[in-house]
């Protein structure tokens, strides 16, 4: 193919990039040269690409036409490569927040969190004049502590739900099992009959991506053939901090394949449907566990973010999706498919079950290097508007990067914090966004193909959807040369990322560039190539995973047709505090306006 070798970008020293707000780099519209193919077409597509004949043809000229050619693989870039997103322990100055202890077991580090949030927001949590009420952890464990009902109660109700659910063909759940979920459910009700329950966490329902080790159920990660090769031997580490907190674990949500997407579309489980329009998309790859807390079968769920995973369908669906700094949490018991960008993440009812949740599968770790031993500030939610002087950095061509209605709804949200907080918007340029779009997708497509290599040698591909088939053969063409640039741009936007970061607390964007868009009769058994809407859905999510940096998101409005808006905070590395005072405060200006999705289950209604 070298006769149609592209010219390579030519990037210029990371230390002679102008990152102020006069900048002259050019800021690059993702150019994404793919139609939208579902059905027989994406059939005979990966019939094309699999031919040994014009396959690598193929491949190599959507990889051309695409810019990955001009921006990465031929690219002449001098910063060395850089092969991990760690971060060494750094004492950020924050506001406002505590020191929670090393040696604290998960339910001692969530009652720390208790003495942390205010004394009640049942008063905001909605609209007086509207019956919507987004249930909370702290609801439901007044409500068990009170007598007013019971785990085992709201069990039986959660599973009535989700039964209704499946008949709707929502299709949240992967696997669920009745019996061990009444089983969890009868302890966590004799707890609360003795008076002894473990901590506000115990009898809440919990839901696990289909990702994540939790017993009794395979791990799939989304297929049809996974778990027959990689079976589930014990809880993952984050599972397990849960449950030793009480949690109730109500199943497997479904998943987009091998996290090889974005719509939330599967062909084996059925395709996630968005609660807010069961026509919609949900998002992906952790579409179920977005959906699921939307829906309100789970005030929280967990999810993996490797690319926005988290966020993007906590966006779609109008939930907290938060992602902290890589290295914060245990990978333990996470399947294995992109080790330097992937880690769990939280999906939550609200910022302060987010929190919650975070202090439960927080906390130093035995595998940490010592490098990576860091501090656990919690934030101090009951004095989050006495917080001055943040400064939220807005890269103005990239945030207006999306729809009109998205753009006008985050630009309104921002103005809201000024007013209400005086936090201040400071321009600045942050510098090869698409270039690190591409290199992420090298990245993470390098990792998971690595991963998967002894797997797929052996495995019959009739068992995979169609969809990640072309993914996986995207994925095998990356070279060597290819991974090591992707790791030279992940070293440029390190350093910038670190100098704006010396200016800002918070690099504020929307999260996804598009709201929820149609789910198509033509993609549910074959599943959809939609790289244009893929990369609308991504434009804000690159840098949390490909920099591990954390991140959360938190709804801000609704476009014209009723679907979510999020706003989205990145942060410095190791500042989860300041980031959930932020979500938290942007929370606390909107909720009161928030709507009740199309589909949604009240498992604490009063009969």
């Amino acid at each position: 193919m070298g006769l149609f070798r592209s010219a390579g970008k030519v990037y210029k020293p990371a230390a002679d990039v102008n990152l102020g707000p006069d900048s002259k780099e050019s800021y690059l519209h993702a150019n994404v040269k793919a139609p939208r193919v579902a059905g027989l077409l994406v059939k005979i597509f990966v019939w094309i690409l699999e031919s040994r004949i014009f396959g690598p043809m193929v491949v190599y000229i959507l990889k051309k036409d695409n810019l990955i050619h001009k921006l990465v693989s031929f690219a002449v870039i001098q910063e060395p490569p850089l092969f991990t997103n760690t971060h060494n322990w750094e004492d950020i100055a924050e506001q406002n927040v505590t020191l929670v202890k090393h040696e604290l077991s998960p339910a001692e580090r969530v009652q720390e969190v208790m003495d942390c949030l205010p004394p009640s927001l049942e008063s905001t949590l909605s609209d007086p004049d509207s019956s919507f009420k987004r249930w909370t952890v702290r609801d439901f464990s007044r409500a068990y502590r009170s007598g007013e009902t019971t785990p085992l109660a709201v069990a039986k109700r959660f599973l009535a739900a989700a039964k209704e659910s499946t008949d709707l063909q929502m299709a949240f759940f992967i696997n669920y099992n009745a019996r061990d979920i009444l089983r969890q459910a009868q302890e966590s009700t004799l707890r609360y009959k003795r008076g002894a329950p473990i901590s506000v966490m115990d009898g809440v329902l919990v839901a696990i991506k289909d990702e994540i080790d939790c017993l009794p159920y395979p791990t799939t990660g989304g297929t049809k053939w996974l778990h027959k090769v990689r079976p589930c031997t014990d809880d993952a580490r984050c599972v397990e901090q849960l449950r030793s907190c009480g949690a109730i674990f109500v199943g497997k949500t479904n998943m987009h394949e091998l996290g090889a997407g974005t719509s939330g579309i599967n062909p084996h489980y059925g395709s996630t449907r968005n609660p807010y329009d069961i026509n919609r998309v949900s998002g992906g790859s952790s579409s179920g566990s977005a959906a699921v807390v939307c829906a309100g079968l789970c005030p929280v769920a967990l999810g993996v973010d490797g690319g926005g995973s988290v966020r993007m369908p906590a966006a779609l669906c109008g939930v907290v999706g938060f992602k902290p700094t890589s290295g914060r949490l245990s990978n333990s018991g996470v399947l294995p498919l992109n080790w330097t960008v992937g880690m769990p993440g939280i999906l939550a009812a609200t910022v302060e079950d987010a929190l919650i949740v975070y202090a439960a599968i927080s906390g130093n770790l035995p595998s940490q290097r010592a490098s990576l031993q860091t501090e656990l500030n919690i934030p101090l939610l009951t004095s989050t508007q006495s917080i001055t002087n943040i400064k939220l950095a807005k890269y103005g061509e990239w945030f207006n990067d999306c729809t009109s209605e998205i753009r006008d709804c985050c630009d309104q949200a921002l103005h809201m914090l000024y007013k209400h907080y005086g936090w201040k918007t400071v321009a600045v340029t942050v510098p090869d966004i698409e270039e690190m779009r591409l290199a992420h997708y090298i990245t993470i497509g390098s990792e998971c193909t690595a991963s998967l290599a002894p797997h797929l040698k052996k495995l019959n591909f009739g068992e995979i959807g169609w969809d990640a088939r072309v993914a996986l053969r995207v994925y095998g063409s990356f070279s060597s040369k290819d991974y090591l640039n992707a790791q030279r741009i992940r070293n440029r936007q390190m350093y910038f990322h670190k100098k704006i970061f010396e200016t800002a607390d918070v690099i504020v964007t929307p999260t996804t560039g598009v709201t929820a868009y149609p789910l198509l009769s033509d993609a549910l058994t074959s599943g959809e190539l939609d790289y244009i809407n893929g990369a609308a859905l991504v434009r804000f999510s690159i840098a949390g995973n490909f920099l591990g940096l954390p991140t959360i998101t938190v709804k801000v409005g609704y476009d014209r047709g009723g679907m979510p808006i999020g706003l989205q905070f990145i942060g410095k590395p190791w500042s989860e505090a300041t980031l959930l005072h932020l979500a938290f405060a942007m929370e606390a200006l909107c909720i009161g306006s928030y709507k009740k999705p199309q589909v949604f289950y009240d498992l604490l209604k009063k009969e």
